[in-house]
């Protein structure tokens, strides 16, 4: 990146953080986005179909929504959902709306707070 510059190497390459999933799943935050055969056909919710669509269409994405599931079935619906973010944005809350859902959406962090991986 350092080569290159942000903006060429985001037209290739991007990193989407999962905040609260442990390593490949579970955990206390969304866990589900497409991955392990998950029934999904969107690509704003599958990971794998939104990065088919950058390198087939040329059409990017800018956040991928993840999904916690209550109890882990995706019968019982949804517990929370959170946009994954390409680093270094940040998911953040609006101000107002549901906490778990539409109130939340990627952000870059404020340049004055301590910079993290989230």
């Amino acid at each position: 990146m350092s080569r290159m510059g942000g903006a060429e190497t985001e037209a290739f390459a991007r990193l989407y953080m999962v905040p609260g999933m442990q390593h490949c799943g579970g955990g206390t935050g969304p866990d589900s986005f497409g991955q392990a055969g998950a029934e999904v056909n969107d690509a704003r919710h599958h990971v794998g179909l939104a990065l088919e669509q950058w390198v087939e269409k040329g059409i990017a994405p800018n956040a991928v929504v993840a999904t916690k599931f209550q109890g882990s079935d995706p019968a019982k619906g949804a517990k929370m959902t959170r946009p994954l973010c390409p680093y270094p944005q940040i998911a953040k809350y609006k101000g107002k709306g549901d906490t778990n859902d539409a109130g939340i959406s990627c952000a870059w962090p404020r340049t004055d707070e301590p910079q993290r991986l989230r």
